[in-house]
């Protein structure tokens, strides 16, 4: 063989070796959502690609089942698991019921974290609220509270009735409710952020009280659903939607006066620092212990409290003031 034809077949082979090292060199970071389908997440998943384009090494697997159950949650699981995914970020369905999978998962060395909607302790290395619990249940009560300076009945639709972030907010608007004694809560439904469940749900609220001021709904898929029922009803002025829900889909009952204002907190931005804290964690460059402090990229840093939870931002409010400005953001 020619010293030329050597040197030829060296450097090829080296190229398949660098090549390969390079891809194995992938950090590779599941983001699991409660359904495929829902604007929310779609729009952490954008904010997940940003993060892995700044980091350079990542690759982003955008998952999740069809519908808002465990069940689905954990077949989706057991197969990032067996695929030997590097880090595992999950929006949880149930506190409880996915947290023997997910330790299962960390057994194997894959890094847990849980983002929106927490997992239980054993089931993950910390959790990322998108905001403070508390700050969240005062805001969504405080936004129909406003609009009703006599007082009046509201309700609740919810996600689904095993949803970690859901409950603990309508727990934390609850204890803020007695700072509004003449908003009465009557009723608390559940649409399994499905939007016609979520529809109906809204409408059988209207009917069982006739005397309804507003439905709040801490969900992004619950919230355009009671809008919409609202608006077929003929009650707009009567009945005011208000909760969380992205700007997007928002904007024309905000214009339509279904709804005076909501908050939510940008998933671009949460998608974005979960994928961070996973990727930060995985190539053991922080650690996930009480105290400790990791780095967000452009969102600054976190701290983990006791429990190794954290929060990323205060909720934001939209309404006619604002809402053409973010409504083609996300």
């Amino acid at each position: 063989m020619s010293i030329l034809r050597k040197a030829l077949t060296t450097a090829a082979i080296a190229s398949v070796l660098m090549a390969g090292a390079a891809q194995a060199e992938t950090t590779r970071i599941a983001l699991v959502v409660k359904a495929l389908g829902i604007g929310f997440f779609e729009a952490a998943n954008k904010g997940a690609e940003e993060a892995a384009a700044e980091l350079g090494d990542v690759e982003i697997i955008y998952t999740g089942p069809t519908d808002t159950t465990a069940e689905g949650q954990i077949e989706v699981l057991n197969s990032l698991i067996a695929q030997r995914v590097d880090a595992i970020a999950v929006s949880a369905n149930d506190t409880d019921a996915l947290a023997p999978t997910l330790k299962r998962a960390m057994d194997r060395g894959i890094t847990v974290i849980s983002w929106d909607s927490g997992v239980a302790p054993e089931g993950r290395e910390m959790h990322l609220n998108p905001s403070s619990a508390p700050l969240i249940g005062n805001m969504i009560i405080k936004l129909a509270a406003d609009q009703l300076p006599e007082g009046g009945d509201v309700a609740v639709l919810s996600a689904t009735t095993t949803s970690t972030n859901q409950n603990t907010w309508i727990e934390e608007m609850n204890k803020a409710a007695g700072d509004y004694p003449n908003v009465n809560v009557v009723a608390t439904v559940y649409g399994d952020d499905l939007a016609d469940k979520s529809y109906r749900e809204a409408q059988g609220l209207m009917q069982s009280h006739p005397e309804l001021k507003a439905i709040i709904a801490p969900t992004s898929v619950g919230i355009v659903a009671a809008a919409q029922a609202v608006t077929d009803a003929g009650k707009i002025g009567e009945v005011n939607v208000t909760g969380l829900g992205l700007p997007s889909e928002m904007a024309g009952h905000v214009k339509s006066g279904a709804s005076k204002s909501f908050a939510i907190w940008n998933p671009i931005d949460l998608g974005y620092s979960a994928t961070m804290i996973a990727y930060h964690l995985a190539k053991d460059e922080a650690t996930a212990e009480p105290g400790a402090t990791i780095p967000i990229g452009r969102m600054g840093e976190i701290t983990l409290d006791e429990n190794n939870e954290a929060a990323m931002a205060d909720p934001f409010v939209y309404d006619s003031s604002n809402i053409d400005e973010f409504s083609s953001i996300f």
